[in-house]
């Protein structure tokens, strides 16, 4: 069969196999074991993964045994967990059914296995956090709109770094202020410089910056719907996978880019599993306190619904470089936020837990 674009996205983001480096002919063939499912009883298969020497070599894979359980337009299913694939024939099977019935089948204790051990660091976590919760308020760490984070974080031991991987344990951890609307950050990212005219934060804030105070800086939002006071948007090209930020400068025009491969693999790493954490806040004594009230726990984000998201203008960019007194240069983005609304857009149905 052809491995089809999103077979071979899945096999790549999950490390499973690359066909972009694999070369051509039966020599280069790859061979993964893999169970092919049926109501009560499963079938020992291997997976074929080749590039054939004819028609370009495009990218193929083959169930043995397939045949068994199978007929041509038939739709059929891969999971790949631990070490091998197990593949299942939706157009044949009544998952629903099986999951829900009360007679164990082999379908029923995979997903139960899968389930068991995604959701044990969850579980762990949430515990951590109701306890955070019950012992009341919670002092902020620093005066600034990134307290609410830091104050978690360090209330949960997790070191305050630069990282770009998810914070607990392969869990997301994002913290908000409950009675404010504002967009929630996806992740940081900056732009190709190979591939864009401007070659750093620097020569951006250059073109587009303002004096305030004693900080020359380029603090805004960019989005792809409407240009900004300075004149900057968003394009998606679609034709060549990039998204590319214009200025109306006719000199400037278009001036960073970013593949958009690159900004679905920073999404999946960050956002494999996220909380978002939202508190209450109060000031007793004009020290701003924490209360962490709920949680909503995400997973699996739609990297499809990305593309539109920035299109519609619901996930945009914001630019936060300044050159300090010492003529430094710090940029603490380009940041990708989204809109509060399209959460529910991005991901999957998420479950919400109370933490009082």
């Amino acid at each position: 069969m052809d491995a089809t674009g999103s077979v071979r996205s899945f096999l790549k983001t999950n490390n499973v196999h690359d066909y972009g480096c694999q070369g051509q002919g039966p020599e280069n063939k790859v061979m993964i074991p893999a169970l092919i499912y049926e109501e009560f009883k499963t079938i020992n298969s291997h997976a074929s993964l080749y590039r054939p020497q004819t028609k370009n070599g495009d990218p193929r894979i083959w169930f043995s045994g397939l045949t068994k359980i199978a007929n041509p337009n038939d739709i059929v299913a891969i999971i790949y967990y631990e070490g091998q694939f197990h593949v299942f024939n939706l157009t044949r099977l009544d998952v629903g059914a099986l999951l829900d019935s009360s007679i164990l089948n082999p379908l029923k204790e995979l997903i139960s296995g899968i389930n068991g051990k995604a959701n044990a660091v969850s579980r762990e976590l949430l515990a951590l956090l109701m306890d955070l919760a019950h012992a009341g308020p919670i002092p902020s760490m620093v005066a600034a709109d990134t307290s609410v984070g830091r104050t978690l974080e360090t209330a949960l031991g997790i070191d305050i770094n630069s990282s770009k991987k998810p914070d607990y344990k392969g869990i997301e951890l994002k913290s908000y202020r409950s009675h404010r609307g504002n967009r929630k950050n996806l992740f940081a990212q900056v732009p190709d410089w190979e591939l864009s005219k401007f070659k750093s934060s620097a020569e951006i804030l250059d073109n587009f910056g303002y004096r305030r105070g004693d900080d020359f800086k380029l603090y805004c939002t960019v989005s792809a719907t409407t240009k900004n006071s300075q004149g900057l948007s968003l394009n998606l090209d679609q034709d060549i996978k990039q998204l590319i930020e214009n200025s109306d400068k006719p000199e400037v025009g278009d001036f960073v880019v970013w593949p958009l491969e690159t900004l679905h693999n920073r999404l999946l790493e960050k956002h494999k599993e996220t909380f978002w954490v939202e508190a209450d806040s109060s000031y007793i004594d004009g020290k701003e306190y924490f209360q962490y009230t709920l949680v909503e726990h995400t997973k699996g984000p739609i990297v499809s619904q990305f593309d539109l998201l920035v299109d519609q203008g619901i996930i945009t960019l914001d630019h936060l470089i300044k050159r300090n007194q010492q003529g430094r240069v710090v940029e603490k983005g380009p940041l990708f936020k989204i809109k509060p609304k399209g959460i529910d857009l991005l991901f999957p149905p998420s479950e919400q837990y109370s933490l009082i």
